[in-house]
């Protein structure tokens, strides 16, 4: 019977498999709706719309996500709709679940995948596409969408990798890009209404549904031609698929206070990457970082009130009982009342166990008031600060405007204030680099340990150097850019490593950590790939392969393998999408997924890139016209407000109230 629990048959299986509360749910704040009737008073109404909502990777690194806890708070306080959720299983428990002839489920109602409407599954980054085979494949969901029944669910995908969608675009169904926040709320909508209906023209005219609203990508709608060398000759829509527009525009939820998701966060029963409760103070960024998909795909800037983040965090901490608060964003120290916000939070929750966390800070935007407000509550972690580039050519390539003495200044002040580590984060393989640049991380290690060990008086003075590798992304200005081969970022970091052991005075101080080369090939290979890198995703599950972000389970030999067999007698392989630079009128696999971004003021900037020539923030400047508020109707959406954050009142035996705010 649809969405009858599988729980009974499950719970035999639970002792044979390692975690096996990630499997259990029943988490704080956590909906289990009845299947039939939805509603919020006396006898509801009929559920038209049901939704499990994926992330895939597991359940530990899964659950905090902001994204899918966001969707799946908002479809379900609809009365007609229900979102369940649904994570990867390690290996032992896909194992156990096939040998049962159990189906991949949801850890809400435990009920089968299949069963649902719609699998919207959010990507942040594109080593879990074999998650997605292998929960399609354990869900009995066929792997291509074109073999898919009525009775099968649509399969969407969303998130930051769904930006260029093209190797799954055989598995998926649909792309949303951009925000999801309305865009499940109108999907939900057609698929219900497309329901009441009685299903009319099946599947196809569901789909053209939703790919004419102009907001939902769907693939078998477009046809990919490809010239004699490789390179795509255009991507149009097909001849039987009328009204459908050549450009796909992203999602943008301009009011963020409207939208004051998650109000109850969910609490995880196991150990999960992070054990808060997070508040995304403001959504995009304009800094202009040229290596950085996050900055480019989520502009314009939108700030949350001063007011906003208040409520959230005060109704969050009840709801949760967490005792850490993060202010999320790409760069929260960059809000303009971030001053006023820290100090309004470390005031109300003085005396409390509460405390105050920003996932990492500018270089430029740290100061000791501020760092003195987020430690109030006692609690003083390390600092992380990312330079991303080791020398000061490298970072006028990619943008990033802080010299070496900036640096030092910062570390200066906050080693003197009583921080004892201090986390550096840099990227190999950044266009035009040097080995010299590279090197240069070490001169920068060694400095901020000799000004920590001068200006706080000890020896103590840790330094922490985390290196990742570049890898270049879809609609930034480095789209067009050769990446590092693997050999030539290993050599770089080993040089590296070397040079930071070389001086023995401060080689034990500075710690190293790093990826090597080989994981980036295959992210650069999945992140600028077209449709014909689906055959290599699909190979390489067959071959076994999943959980590619992990590294006890990642194969890069596999990959290699996989891609050699797929790609033979082909004019494509892995060195052309990836070590390969392209020119400035190639066809680009995600050209007809509109990110707002003019594709002209991207090379203009990736120019200026090899100039070694800066571009400031057009929050604080004139508009540079990259395009996106002008072709999306946006625009930056900043404080300050003037309004202040007030005291806290606790009346009688309810606890704390909303206080009257301004």
């Amino acid at each position: 019977m649809p969405g009858e629990s599988i729980f009974p048959a499950l719970e035999p299986l639970l002792e044979q498999v390692s975690k096996p509360i990630q499997y259990v749910g029943g988490e704080l704040n956590s909906v289990v709706k009845d299947w039939q009737v939805g509603g919020f008073g006396p006898g509801g109404v009929e559920l038209t719309t049901r939704w499990a909502l994926m992330y895939p990777d597991a359940y530990e690194v899964g659950l905090p996500n902001q994204g899918v806890m966001i969707l799946y708070e908002v479809i379900n306080e609809r009365p007609d709709a229900l979102a369940e959720r649904t994570y990867a299983v390690w290996p032992d428990m896909e194992a156990a679940l096939r040998a049962a002839g159990l189906p991949q489920f949801t850890v809400d109602g435990h009920r089968a995948v299949r069963d649902f409407d719609i699998l919207g599954v959010s990507f942040a980054t594109e080593l879990g596409y074999t998650n997605l085979l292998t929960a399609l494949d354990l869900a009995g969901i066929p792997l291509y969408a074109a073999e898919r029944a009525l009775a099968d669910p649509l399969v969407i995908a969303g998130g930051h990798a769904s930006f260029n969608p093209e190797p799954i675009a055989d598995f998926v169904d649909a792309v949303v890009i951009g925000d999801g926040e309305q865009a499940v709320l109108t999907i939900t909508d057609i698929v219900g209404e497309w329901k009441a209906a009685g299903r009319p023209g099946g599947r196809r005219e569901l789909l053209l549904r939703l790919a004419r609203t102009g907001g939902v990508y769907v693939p078998s709608c477009y046809e990919v031609s490809y010239l004699p060398d490789g390179r795509i000759r255009r991507v149009a829509p097909r001849p039987d698929s009328p009204g459908v527009p050549w450009r796909v525009a992203k999602h943008t939820v301009t009011d963020l206070d409207a939208w004051p998701y998650p109000k109850q966060p969910l609490v995880p029963l196991a150990e999960s990457v992070h054990e808060r409760m997070s508040v995304e103070i403001f959504r995009g960024c304009t800094r202009g970082c040229r290596f950085c998909q996050a900055g480019m795909i989520t502009r314009p800037v939108r700030e949350r009130s001063i007011t906003g983040i208040g409520e959230m965090v005060e109704r969050g901490l009840a709801a949760t009982g967490f005792e850490e608060v993060g202010l999320l964003s790409l760069s929260s120290a960059d809000h303009s009342e971030i001053a006023d916000l820290t100090k309004g939070l470390a005031d109300r929750y003085e005396g409390t166990q509460t405390g105050l966390s920003l996932p990492s800070t500018r270089v430029d935007a740290f100061n000791i008031d501020l760092a003195n407000e987020l430690t109030r509550g006692g609690r003083r972690s390390g600092l992380t600060f990312a330079p991303e580039g080791g020398s000061e050519r490298i970072r006028r390539v990619i943008n990033k405007m802080v010299t070496e003495d900036d640096l030092i200044s910062t570390v200066a002040a906050a080693y003197g204030a009583g921080w004892r580590q201090v986390k550096l984060y840099f990227m190999c393989g950044l266009p035009t680099e040097t080995d010299e640049d590279v090197l240069q991380i070490a001169e920068v290690a060694r400095r901020v340990v000799e000004t920590g060990r001068r200006v706080s008086g000890h020896r103590d003075i840790r330094c922490t150097v985390s290196i990742g590798g570049f890898i270049p992304k879809a609609h930034t200005p480095f789209q067009w850019a050769a990446q590092l081969g693997p050999e030539q970022t290993d050599a770089r970091l080993l040089k590296l490593r070397e040079a930071i052991r070389a001086d023995r005075s401060y080689g034990s101080a500075i710690g190293f950590r790093y990826h090597d080369g080989q994981p980036g090939v295959v992210e650069g290979l999945l992140s600028r790939g077209d449709r014909r890198v689906g055959r290599v995703v699909e190979a390489v599950w067959r071959d076994g392969g999943r959980f590619d972000g992990w590294s006890e389970h990642f194969s890069y030999e596999r990959w290699m393998r996989c891609a050699e067999e797929v790609f033979t007698g082909s004019p494509v392989d892995v060195a052309w999408y990836t070590t390969r630079e392209r020119e400035q009128h190639e066809v680009l696999p995600w050209d007809h997924l509109d990110s707002g971004l003019d594709k002209d003021w991207l090379w203009a900037d990736w120019q200026d890139a090899l100039d070694e020539r800066e571009v400031d923030d057009c929050r604080w400047t004139p508009c540079f016209d990259c395009g996106v508020c002008s072709q999306l109707g946006t625009e930056i959406e900043v404080g300050p407000t003037g309004r202040r954050l007030l005291p806290l009142t606790v009346l009688g035996h309810r606890g704390p109230e909303l206080a009257e705010r301004r």
